[in-house]
């Protein structure tokens, strides 16, 4: 049945609230990221804080979170191809800020520690289920530019925490900081209470008809024809299957090398420039430039994955990434220097921005939420190493041009393996080939 003027409005609707929820659902969780990296230096300098901390403890105590990460990504993935993305989001919204909340009145290593793993149960559960979320509600031929939108919320939080820390950092000190990452309970969650539905892909691959028929009629979002299970599977079974076996294994090692090098800068970078000499607002400046950059590359580049596809788009910002990697520990002015950063936050923010475009709708709906779960939790594996290599490095002294070059050299494995990626009957196809198709009108919608 065609669409009236009235569900074109509801589903515009519906899209942007579902955009706006998740996007800011991500700012937090990309808030979480960089905050911790901006508070290093203080935790590292005043053992009044939490106690005495070696560089190598503090690299350890940022993968605590990352290791929830990890745990939260996969049990999403785990239920949420059987329960719902909305019911995840929603319990997961919650989960975060308490964890938040707890880690700020933490006295102690060990439980700031621990808190911090149980937050980033949450942020996982987030993560994993807002792909298949956004990918389900997108227009086709627009999905890598609105999941590029969404979690184009990961490095904007890294800016918000940067300005943050520069800017209320002396006053609210570092417990204040952690504070303003509890909001969501209060900011977003009625919100996604009130706004945010369930995607109707979901309810129709679970053979909830009629749910879906009736939230076409709150949401305007039609009901799509129901896709072929592979091989009668749901969540992470199809993924193991012999189908999807393979692309899973490399989609994973592209996450890991994207998250290596995102908490691995994010991480240290702030303390590698610290340690080259420059003050503490300038080397937070740094991590201001590189999240900026990461948000700006990551749409533009977006808008060319949906022109030409995202595996292209993703290999090529791989190896830009490996450039300006490979330059940060040269010699040279000022200007440039940013300018390096900045290319460096593109390929590798950027860089992990698309990738959870590419592998969002790489798969079936029975299997979309594994697949970015597995993607984000693998992947966190490659966090967790990132902030520990830093950390390893600058504690025995060799710092800043050893780390840039290794993450250069992650950056061109990253390219290689991208391209080993078979095409899948369910990957999207890019707009210019749905536009020679006559398609025009479902790309423009």
């Amino acid at each position: 049945m065609p669409s009236t003027p009235v569900d074109l409005e509801k589903r515009r609707r519906t899209l942007r609230w579902v955009v706006f929820l998740s996007t800011a659902a991500l700012i937090f969780d990309g808030y979480d990221l960089v905050v911790y990296g901006t508070v290093v230096p203080v935790l590292l300098s005043d053992p009044d804080q939490l106690g005495a901390l070696t560089p190598g403890q503090a690299g350890t105590l940022g993968s605590y979170a990352l290791l929830g990460v990890l745990v939260g990504a996969l049990a999403a993935g785990a239920v949420g191809d059987r329960i719902g993305r909305r019911k995840v989001m929603l319990v997961n919204l919650a989960w975060f800020s308490v964890g938040m909340a707890i880690t700020a009145t933490t006295q102690s290593v060990a439980t700031f520690g621990a808190f911090r793993f149980l937050t980033g149960v949450g942020v996982g559960a987030l993560v994993a289920t807002v792909g298949a979320l956004v990918a389900e509600f997108a227009p086709p031929g627009q999905r890598n530019r609105y999941n590029a939108i969404v979690y184009s919320g990961i490095p904007a939080g890294g800016v918000l925490a940067a300005l943050t820390a520069i800017t209320l950092g002396d006053s609210l000190g570092w417990r204040g900081l952690f504070w303003i990452g509890a909001l969501p309970i209060v900011v977003l969650l009625p919100l996604a209470l009130r706004f945010l539905p369930e995607s109707p892909k979901w309810l129709v691959a679970r053979g909830r008809y009629a749910d879906a028929e009736a939230a076409q009629i709150r949401t305007g979002i039609p009901v799509p024809d129901p896709e072929p299970v592979v091989e009668d599977k749901v969540g992470f079974p199809a993924l193991a299957s012999r189908r999807f076996r393979l692309p899973t294994a490399l989609l994973g090692m592209m996450s890991f090398a994207g998250l290596l090098l995102t908490y691995g800068l994010n991480t240290w970078l702030p303390q590698i420039m610290g340690d080259q000499g420059y003050g503490k607002n300038y080397s937070l400046t740094f991590l201001l430039v590189l999240n900026l950059a990461a948000i700006g590359g990551g749409l533009i580049a977006s808008f060319v994955a949906d022109r030409i596809g995202a595996k292209r788009v993703v290999a090529s910002t791989f190896v830009l990434a490996s450039l300006a990697l490979a330059a940060l520990p040269l010699s040279m002015p000022a200007a440039v220097l940013f300018l390096a950063v900045a290319l460096a936050g593109v390929g590798t923010i950027g860089t992990q921005v698309l990738i959870y475009g590419l592998v969002s709708n790489y798969y079936p709906t029975s299997a979309r939420a594994a697949g970015v779960a597995w993607c984000a939790g693998f992947g966190r594996l490659g966090g967790i190493v990132g902030p520990i290599i830093g950390g390893v490095l600058v504690g025995a002294g060799v710092g800043g041009s050893t780390a840039f070059q290794l993450f250069a050299g992650i950056s061109l494995l990253g390219a290689l393996v991208t391209t080993m990626v078979p095409r899948s009957s369910h990957f999207e196809r890019p707009a210019t080939d749905l536009a020679q198709d006559g398609d025009r009108s479902t790309v423009a919608a």
